[in-house]
């Protein structure tokens, strides 16, 4: 007879907290001219965005993220 095997449960505390980091609660607003406004809808349509908010948020920290892996100190 097969004996089930218990599933590893988290801490109720720590999921709780880390649900509480991953809520986004500051707002920042952009403002696009018509060709910049104009080129995300194409590219959104064309490659089948389904968010632009979630799109934009990528992006930016995308290029946040390349950035500082650039600055990062060398040792050689």
């Amino acid at each position: 007879m097969k004996r089930d095997k218990l599933k590893p449960t988290a801490d109720p505390e720590y999921l709780r907290q880390k649900r509480e980091a991953a809520v986004r609660k500051h707002r920042k607003t952009i403002l696009f001219n018509d060709k910049e406004l104009e080129a995300i809808d194409i590219y959104c349509k064309k490659y089948k965005v389904k968010s632009k908010t979630k799109f934009c948020r990528e992006a930016i920290i995308s290029a946040i993220l390349k950035q500082f892996d650039e600055d990062h100190p060398k040792l050689f």
